[in-house]
């Protein structure tokens, strides 16, 4: 049985958001549509990149050239979502260093929310399970923690996708049939978490036009072997999943006093 949804109203779609990504790539999979359609809707909506993006082929070129391409292909992205480029910022944290620079960082982000006064704050899912998008979410909460502003939070997934149901290219074999049954348990558990969607089965171009900008995570810029792609993980279930009608999301309202 699917989990009942309740979808975002109009009235929360005009209202205020940051949209903090761990990558140049994932505010476009894990937020895209919602982001086009809160724009449409009139809503203010930034993008806080938390690292620089230079690790995801820094084995075939170099980090400070890669970063400097990921920055460019975000704001082209962002463009194609409806944000203007004086609405994304970059906080330039090395790739796959947040971990440790989480002290830093968290200052930097009270800094943005105290200009911004965001209603919404989107982040990664908590348990999404990768150190940058981990941290982010620490990070942001952190931040929050320290500032003391309330507001609605929306956790999205990424790579939480990248499990069995959703591809079933993590499928485990008939000889681990208890792992199977707990790998299946803890999938339903999970999915029902993100009860909390946006409708963008009509936008699902637009989304796409946004990702394909991102031309070093979804084409190989070198005809490189090992220039992998988002299409070629899990032969491209995972990349699938960023395309059904529905963005998900886990949401809570964050307060002084209690995360809820």
């Amino acid at each position: 049985m699917q989990p009942k949804k309740m979808e975002f109203s109009p009235q929360h779609l005009k209202r205020s958001a940051i949209i903090f990504s761990p990558h140049q790539d994932d505010e476009t999979l894990g937020c895209g549509g919602t982001i086009i359609r809160k724009k449409q809707a009139g809503a203010e909506v930034k993008i806080v990149f938390m690292t620089d993006g230079s690790g995801s082929h820094s084995h075939i070129i170099p980090r400070h050239k890669l970063a400097e391409i990921r920055a460019k292909e975000a704001v082209a992205a962002a463009q194609k979502l409806g944000v203007e480029p004086e609405d994304i910022l970059f906080l330039g944290i090395p790739d796959g260093s947040l971990t440790h620079n989480q002290d830093a960082a968290t200052q930097k982000v009270i800094e943005i929310l105290s200009r911004f006064y965001p209603e919404e704050v989107f982040i990664p899912y908590s348990k999404d399970g990768v150190p940058d998008h981990n941290a982010t979410y620490q990070t942001v909460i952190n931040a929050l923690k320290q500032w003391g502003w309330e507001a609605t939070i929306y956790e999205y997934p990424i790579w939480f996708w990248n499990h069995w149901p959703w591809t079933v290219g993590a499928k485990p074999n008939n000889q681990e049939l208890s792992n199977f049954k707990q790998e299946l348990q803890a999938g339903l558990t999970l999915i029902q978490t993100f009860q909390y969607t946006v409708y963008i089965g009509d936008i699902l171009e637009q989304k796409r036009a946004a990702l394909n900008q991102h031309q070093s995570q979804v084409t190989r810029l070198i005809p490189h072997p090992r220039w992998l792609t988002l299409g070629d993980v899990s032969q491209g279930e995972f990349l699938n999943c960023f395309f059904q009608d529905y963005e998900r999301f886990h949401r809570y309202q964050f307060t002084q006093n209690s995360v809820c």
